[in-house]
């Protein structure tokens, strides 16, 4: 468990926090392409690391992100009038470009140099995969653009999504890289998921006695979850971890592998970013629909938002028929609202400090003791935390039957490492 002071410390990631220090090192997702669809479309709301912000796209296909509230009398600038390569406050007609500079003041003369004076908060916005990314740090300490092969492979070979969760991201993430509850939350599922039934490997899913090997690496960790197997085998799953809370899972037989990214909006809500994809070949129109059905790692939003259909003020649609029936082990529908309502049910923020961890809890564990540390290193000596440079996303998981002499981290090496490095959807 950690104590009251340690949770707050790797929970809160507002401006000037350690821990939101942290993140801000890293290019983070923050929005979909769909969401920016054509130059001059509307602003987009976007609250990260709890700042408020305003997603652009100008008359030139130009992309930041700006504070949300015009500096003259704090109006937000969702309202804003889109006009030629920027966007006009319609209190007063301060007129801001994605860069945050302020272009016209109608009040003042425009001898007087004002409106150069004047410039909001701004962030980088750059499209990669399908994804528009931003980076909120220091521009001295700014990394490459993101490598994950999620985000490099051929268009049609990835589809990614989010969701609101309502809950601190790292409970969330904690659900992630927990492999135990497979075995019961999602027990139900695995043989009726379009992108989960058929594979060998569900059946070893039903093995409650899991044994769990952590491994350390400079950027993360590797989380090894072994059942029991026919033949004297044990089937080994392994869950990348990078810093500071990319997971990836397992492909099941020839389903695409898939992930997570969960990423703050301030300290009561997070992102649920999900991604799958196949290196070596298109995504079938049929795997393409049931991800927008909400199967798989996926759920379906209310039109217009990204918040699930599925939430906390409905129950979650929650089936008490279909649990008693064994149709879900737990009466609710989908793999991730599955997860979600239980990392919501435990409050905006766990209190740690109640909590009783075990074997397999590990990972978790591990993962803690390593954010805190680089977050305190960023702190303290200005060391830059691990995990932000393209060799350390260059991963993959594996799902892998094992001789019970051979260790995972040695035989499987070669199945951690991602091999499709150029990007292909960016601009």
């Amino acid at each position: 468990m950690l104590s009251k002071d340690q949770n707050e410390f790797i929970t809160q990631t507002g401006p000037g926090t350690p821990m939101g220090e942290l993140f801000r090192r890293y290019w983070v997702p923050a929005l979909l392409a769909e969401e920016l669809p054509e130059n001059d479309c509307p602003p987009v709301r976007v609250k990260l690391l709890s700042e408020r912000l305003v997603a652009i796209r100008d008359t030139q296909g130009k992309t930041g992100l700006i504070d949300e509230f015009c500096p003259h009398r704090g109006a937000s600038l969702w309202f804003g009038r889109v006009e030629e390569c920027g966007v006009r406050c319609p209190y007063h007609g301060w007129k801001f470009g994605v860069d945050g500079q302020c272009t016209d003041v109608p009040s003042e003369p425009e001898e007087s140099g004002f409106r150069a004076k004047i410039k909001l908060k701004n962030y980088p916005l750059v499209l990669r995969g399908g994804v528009y990314w931003t980076y909120m740090g220091p521009q001295q300490d700014q990394p490459p653009l993101p490598e994950w092969e999620f985000a490099m492979v051929p268009e049609g070979h990835a589809f990614i999504s989010k969701r609101l969760q309502e809950c601190n991201y790292l409970q969330a993430m904690e659900g992630g890289i927990d492999s135990s509850h497979v075995s019961f939350l999602h027990s139900g599922d695995l043989n009726r998921d379009p992108l989960f039934k058929g594979a060998a490997g569900n059946e070893h899913q039903l093995d409650y006695k899991v044994f769990f090997e952590v491994v350390d690496h400079a950027n993360g960790l590797y989380i090894g979850a072994r059942r029991n197997a026919a033949h004297d085998k044990y089937y080994w799953r392994i869950t990348p971890w990078v810093m500071p809370s990319f997971t990836m899972v397992a492909p099941r037989g020839d389903h695409p592998v898939h992930g997570h990214f969960w990423i703050p909006n301030d300290d009561e809500n997070c992102t649920a970013w999900s991604y799958d994809y196949k290196p070596e070949r298109k995504l079938y129109p049929a795997e393409i629909a049931a991800m927008k059905d909400g199967k798989g790692v996926h759920a379906k939003t209310i039109p217009g938002t990204y918040r699930p259909v599925a939430n906390k003020d409905n129950d979650y649609l929650m089936d008490r028929d279909a649990q008693r029936a064994g149709l879900t082990y737990s009466g609710i529908e989908g793999i991730a609202i599955q997860d979600g309502s239980l990392q919501e049910s435990m409050g905006p923020v766990v209190d740690r400090t109640k909590e009783n961890l075990t074997t397999c809890d590990n990972g978790i564990i591990m993962a803690r003791l390593k954010l805190i540390r680089a977050a305190k290193a960023l702190r303290d000596k200005g060391t830059l935390p691990p995990g932000r440079l393209p060799e350390a996303q260059h991963v993959r998981s594996a799902a892998i039957l094992l001789d019970p002499k051979t260790n995972f981290a040695q035989d499987a090496e070669t199945h951690f490492k991602a091999r499709t490095l150029e990007p292909h959807s960016s601009v």
